[in-house]
């Protein structure tokens, strides 16, 4: 019997074993099969082989023109002037359609009411929804984070294609709520040709096989200068855009690049608006016809001093209620409760309370409510002083009687409604601000600079309604709309780039001298006591850790000195030192590069060796490396930039922001005292921006 049940046993086994076998067998076969499909299931080979052979053909005659980086440049500027003429072509459609129903519904009141009401509200809501349910990082401008990023901040998520697409469709639904709720795209379209930027910046990466030369900041840079020139066919002050507020320490090297991709961007968006025909050539984006013969008399530049005044004095007004606006709503347990789980709610009723106020029979019309922004911008860049228009209006063909109309409503002046105008407008921006969706503050403040200098035009005009001097000329209140607009964004933002922007937008160079002197008088006052401009305000708000922000809004923070952050060098050589005695850096050292000093008892520091040159003397060198020494087999090469004690952080993040190094030695009468890295400075930075 034991026999027999050990004959069964070892039948069982075998059975088993052959059972695995098979099964081994048939994985085995399978596996096979599977990986001679996945090789051989390539279909059209040939056609994909001359394809590749093609690309790389064209590849190699277009590097051997230039190098690939400046047709990533090229690119970059085309794509982001398609984007930015289709955006405008869209917009256009839906609030010509919005115009048309309003108009439609001319008589009955109510249903007007709901048009105006509803449009706009549904229109944020589904802004507000669309953009957080996608990526909630797309609300807002994104200038203050993308400053942040362009000064090596990492901010995960803020430039991936989510992002893009719902910043994107966010932004249009935005703009087509139209002047009701008055914001713009200038700020959120940056952001988005900086994402732009960062996937040309990875194609010109992998066409390079993998091996980044440029750095990944120069593209941003590029891209910056780019959004500003695709969203008005302005180069120039695109690049001084890019300098002014991107680039806190700008390189010279970004300098012809940025260029070059504005050029392209503003020429390819020009062109497309030839070819949709909405301009018959390539012109500015507001055309203007003011005078070249006398366009101001000498006396004059005093009252645009005086604008300038003016303009500071009210920015300064609006920064302050901006901030504590968004403080407010921040702060406030109520409404900030209210933002995290109800924003699409909170952005409709928002925009139905202010287009509840700017319906034309409840205030609407005492601020040309009825206008789209392009068309306020329009009629109050008009050379033609309404003054003389007041006296033969009748005669006025369109639009300039439609625009004339709008601001001179019936039982109304125009200096009322002006007036009216620029001291509510204020308030209802600054209610804007607060809604969680994609928009720009950029358009909205230019227009609004353009009714203040409207303004002071037309009341000087009305003045000196006779003429000026013996040659009778009148004043044109055009050219101060042009002054205003620049010298209130110019405060707000504190740039000048501004005037730059005026000029190139309405293609008038006459009136460069009184546009600059306006916007550097509103500087100066607005800049006075280290007041944060409009960015540096959200930053502080929203504690981005950008550190020119931090040092306006607490001087003392320039002073701070980078002794107190340094750490020890960690791993040090001395040239003396054989190479069997570095083995265990190699080992447990994690920077790329290690300083070699005189000695350990005078730590003089002579330069850096890296690692992997370190790596290659050890394998050329492992039969005889306790006899080579170290300064006899490695080049030590010098370290180019070092710091003090008694340096600053700001001297500290601005070498490292401009150069790209990784870490800084700390070096006292040439003796190494320690080091400070990037990751290190970025926690001091954030730290500061906690406590501020």
């Amino acid at each position: 019997m034991d026999a027999i049940s050990v004959n069964v046993k070892h039948l069982e086994e075998t059975e088993e074993q052959c059972t695995h076998e098979d099964k081994t067998g048939t994985d085995t076969v399978e596996e096979k099969l599977i990986s001679s499909n996945e090789h051989s299931w390539r279909p059209w080979q040939q056609s994909r082989s001359r394809i590749r052979e093609c690309v790389l053909y064209v590849k190699k005659v277009l590097v051997s023109f230039a190098s690939m980086e400046w047709y990533c440049y090229a690119l970059l500027g085309i794509i982001t002037a398609l984007m930015s003429f289709f955006m405008d072509m869209t917009v256009a459609k839906l609030l010509n359609a919005h115009q048309w129903l309003y108009g439609c519904l001319k008589g009955h009141h109510l249903l007007q009411f709901l048009c105006w009401t509803l449009y706009p509200a549904c229109l944020c809501a589904l802004s507000t929804s669309f953009a957080h349910s996608i990526c909630p990082f797309s609300a807002g401008s994104g200038v203050p984070e993308a400053r942040a990023i362009l000064l090596g901040i990492d901010m995960p998520g803020y430039l991936s294609l989510s992002n893009l697409f719902a910043k994107l469709f966010g932004l249009i639904c935005t703009l087509a709520s139209g002047s009701t709720v008055f914001l713009g795209k200038v700020g959120p379209f940056v952001h988005l040709s900086i994402m732009v930027g960062a996937f040309m910046n990875r194609l010109h990466v992998s066409c390079r096989g993998g091996k980044q030369r440029a750095a990944k900041g120069e593209m941003l840079v590029v891209a910056s200068a780019v959004g500003v020139a695709s969203c008005f066919g302005a180069p120039i002050s695109g690049v001084l855009f890019s300098v002014e507020v991107m680039g806190t320490h700008y390189s010279v090297r970004d300098y012809c690049p940025c260029f070059f991709a504005a050029a392209c961007g503003a020429i390819t968006f020009r062109l497309l608006s030839v070819c949709s025909r909405d301009q018959e050539t390539i012109q500015a984006l507001f055309k203007t016809s003011f005078s070249s013969e006398l366009p101001y008399q000498p006396f004059e530049i005093f009252i645009f001093a005086l604008l300038g005044l003016f303009c500071s004095i009210l920015s300064c007004i609006y920064l302050f209620c901006h901030r504590w606006a968004l403080r407010f709503v921040k702060t406030n347990k109520t409404i900030s409760r209210f933002l995290a789980t109800e924003k699409t709610l909170y952005s409709a009723i928002v925009a139905f309370l202010l287009a509840c106020f700017t319906f034309y029979h409840s205030a609407g019309h005492f601020i040309a409510a009825e206008l789209t922004m392009k068309q306020l911008l329009t009629s109050l860049l008009d050379g033609t002083s309404w003054y003389t228009v007041s006296q033969n209006a009748s005669a006025l063909p369109e639009p300039q009687n439609t625009f004339w109309q709008a601001w001179n409503p019936p039982g109304r002046g125009y200096f009322q409604t002006l007036g009216f105008f620029i001291t509510v407008k204020v308030g209802l921006l600054v209610v804007a601000c607060t809604l969680p969706l994609p928009a720009g503050y950029f358009m909205p403040v230019f227009v609004y600079g353009a009714a203040v200098g409207r303004f002071v035009g037309e009341g000087s005009a009305y003045l000196l309604s006779d003429g000026i001097s013996s040659t009778k000329s009148l004043i044109n209140p055009g050219g101060y709309a042009l002054a205003g607009a620049a010298a209130f964004s110019g405060a707000v933002t504190h740039t000048l780039s501004p005037a730059l922007l005026a000029l190139e937008m309405t293609g008038q160079c006459s009136h460069a001298v009184p546009a600059l002197v306006a916007t550097l008088v509103s500087n100066a006052v607005a800049r006075a006591k280290h007041r944060p401009s409009f960015y540096d305000g959200i930053s502080l708000i929203k504690q981005l850790p950008h550190l020119p922000s931090l040092i306006r809004a607490c001087p003392k923070l320039a002073n701070v000195q980078i002794k107190q952050f340094a750490v020890p060098a960690g791993a040090v050589l001395k040239r003396t030192d054989t190479l069997t005695s570095v083995q265990h850096i190699l080992n447990d050292s994690t920077d790329t590069e290690v300083p070699v000093v005189d000695s350990h008892d005078s730590p003089i520091l002579l330069g850096t060796i890296n690692k992997s040159q370190l790596r290659e003397c050890l394998q050329e060198h492992r039969n005889e490396g306790s006899c080579k020494r170290l300064e006899e087999v490695c080049s030590i090469q010098p370290v180019r930039l070092h710091l003090t004690p008694e340096s600053t952080v700001k001297q500290a993040h601005c070498i490292m922001s401009v150069t790209g190094e990784q870490r800084l030695f700390i070096t006292e009468s040439g003796r190494l005292c320690g080091v400070v890295a990037w990751k290190e400075m970025k926690k001091i930075i954030e730290e500061m921006a906690k406590e501020v």
